[in-house]
């Protein structure tokens, strides 16, 4: 195994849901020799304990470290992140009564929320006065109930949530990613990046020796 050269990239933020951690979990591993590249793959990098922290940072050094003590003779190139927040999560195949109920929970405080949210944004603005005057300008009288300017506006409010948001149920209207994918991918590079450096900053990263 001279004169082997191994490409290593590594995720920012893997999940795993057994407690060992292989070499294969952090990311995609490639070298010319099939039979090292299986070896070093199915290296263990790191176990959970059923008392340890259910998430830890491990170093790219560390894994090069590793890897060259399997097999020595080998150049390794690191082509993806420095370092490797990796989580231990447990997924349950059949999803219970209380996962259900916090979707529930969910949807009607994403509901009620947006709804409040909207009506006190209008209430702010004065929007029944606007139309109100602008009813009068076109019609020259006083509106009586119900218009076809609010009607058209609730529409019209509707149908530009659905084409900002880029979702109607569970299909897209076009390929691009939604804002709120887009929001939540933004925070989760933030998170990572923060667990990350405080890690290194307590000293609880596992680096090379």
């Amino acid at each position: 195994m001279a004169n082997i050269t191994v490409y290593l990239k590594c995720e920012r933020n893997v999940e795993i849901q057994s407690e060992d951690v292989f070499m294969k979990d952090m990311g995609s591993l490639r070298c010319a020799d099939s039979v090292a590249e299986a070896k070093l793959k199915a290296l263990k990098v790191h176990h959970f304990g059923k008392n340890d922290p259910k998430r830890c940072v491990i170093s790219s050094l560390k894994l090069v470290e590793l890897m060259e003590d399997t097999c020595p003779n080998i150049s390794v190139e690191i082509v993806g992140e420095p370092d490797v927040l990796v989580e231990w999560i447990s997924v349950n195949k059949h999803k219970s009564w209380q996962q259900w109920g916090k979707a529930a929970l969910v949807c009607l405080v994403s509901f009620f929320g947006t709804a409040f949210t909207i009506m006190a944004y209008h209430n702010d603005v004065g929007i029944n006065e606007v139309f109100t005057e602008i009813y009068k300008m076109v019609m020259n009288r006083e509106p009586e109930g119900l218009n076809t300017l609010e009607v058209s506006y609730s529409i019209g409010l509707a149908a530009g949530i659905i084409l900002f948001f880029n979702h109607i149920g569970g299909r897209r209207i076009t390929k691009d990613p939604t804002p709120i994918e887009v929001a939540m991918r933004n925070y989760e590079e933030d998170v990572d990046k923060a667990l990350i450096a405080t890690a290194g900053r307590e000293g609880k990263e596992e680096d090379a020796i």
